[in-house]
């Protein structure tokens, strides 16, 4: 089978990863007033320099800087564009795992003027982690949230009904924010973004919808705007830049929030969402069956998650190669690749497992997707 020379690659991943106990340190010491900007920045470049060296050791064809800038994989993107910042009340969202659950607290946000788009996001981040990899053959890949989580945090009661009255012009506004975003990233020379959603994996949870529409928000088509939005922030991408999207039902200290297949929202998303490819969590039963995926057009890329960042328990190949073989009946197998479900540290805190774990993960999928695709 001929190999993937465009992303996203046969074994990939998500794009956060463990930050390393001095890079945590710093940030403490620097929230302490104790370091100055300057010496955690230097501390920041260090840790992703080897970060990047080590994904390039394992054998991926992308990297990415781990988010080691980032506290949330989000809401520090998200704070950054002009109209938009943390409101006085707190969110408390419940995440579950297997020995109880626990509560992520953090400041709701609030859209307080015309969204904008004042300077381009990440882009000394992206430059860094460009000029890191240039030369290697390695392909550096950008993750920033889609536009559905500037919405999905806050919902109606977010948005200044003084600064939008028309509702309308808050998603036009969105749009063309995200679109000029794009537009920058491309002439810095991103060839690899991602938009990270964990609104259309939620979608499917229909808890999560009772929660929408207790809000005032339309839960049985919100998806089908949600898709629409990304369409729009993307319409005019550059010429050679792959886009990708990753969905997850929630990823803080190896727990989770929603559950369900992707069967709610499959044969919009598939078919009208304009990317080039899927980053599809499929670690364990919350996710459902693959029988969604025969919504999958010809021409775009499922990357299945089947290798979970929740434990660090490595799964064994076999199981791996018989669960693509089962996905591989929905939609041609030259169409699928293999990542893990979600990032290894999608807040600061990350999961529960260690660096040599979070290796030997990325390891097993490179090694598994090599006799897989050959």
């Amino acid at each position: 089978m001929a190999a993937r020379l465009t992303p996203p690659f046969r074994a990939d991943h998500v794009g956060s990863l463990l930050r390393p106990p001095e890079l945590l340190h710093a940030r403490a010491e620097h929230a302490a007033g104790r370091i100055k900007t300057e010496e955690l920045r230097a501390i920041e470049d260090e840790a992703i320099r080897s970060v990047v060296a080590m994904q390039n050791e394992v054998g991926l064809r992308s990297a990415t800087d781990g988010e080691f800038r980032r506290a949330s994989w989000h809401m520090d993107f998200i704070y950054r564009l002009g109209g938009i910042s943390p409101a006085d009340e707190q969110i408390k969202v419940r995440f579950h795992r297997e020995n109880g659950d626990i509560e992520f607290t953090t400041a709701a946000l609030r859209v307080h003027d015309r969204i904008r788009l004042d300077k381009t996001i990440f882009a000394d981040d992206f430059g860094y982690l460009r000029d890191l990899v240039a030369g290697t053959g390695v392909t550096p890949k950008l993750t920033i949230p889609s536009p559905n989580m500037v919405h999905y945090r806050g919902g109606p009661a977010s948005i200044d009904p003084a600064v939008y009255p028309d509702v309308e012009e808050f998603w036009t506004d969105l749009a063309a924010a995200y679109a000029e975003q794009v537009r920058r990233l491309g002439e810095l020379g991103c060839t690899y973004l991602q938009f990270d959603d964990t609104s259309l994996a939620y979608l499917n949870d229909p808890a999560q919808r009772a929660m929408i529409a207790e809000r005032g928000d339309d839960a049985e088509h919100l998806h089908l705007r949600y898709i629409r939005q990304v369409n729009a922030a993307l319409a005019g991408r550059p010429d050679g830049m792959a886009v990708t999207t990753h969905m997850c039902r929630g990823n803080f200290r190896s727990a989770w929030t929603a559950e369900g297949g992707y069967d709610f929202v499959a044969e919009a998303l598939f078919s009208e969402l304009n990317v080039d490819g899927f980053f599809l969590e499929y670690d364990d039963d919350r996710s459902g069956g693959f029988e969604p995926l025969r919504f999958v057009p010809k021409g775009k890329t499922v990357v299945l998650g089947l290798v979970t960042t929740k434990r660090g328990t490595l799964e064994s190949k076999d199981d791996l190669k018989r669960r693509i073989e089962a996905a591989s009946r929905h939609v041609p197998i030259e169409q699928l690749c293999l990542s893990p479900q979600c990032g290894f540290s999608s807040t600061v805190e990350g999961n529960v497992l260690g660096h040599d774990e979070q290796r030997a993960k990325l390891r097993l999928i490179i090694e598994t997707a090599e006799e897989v695709w050959g």
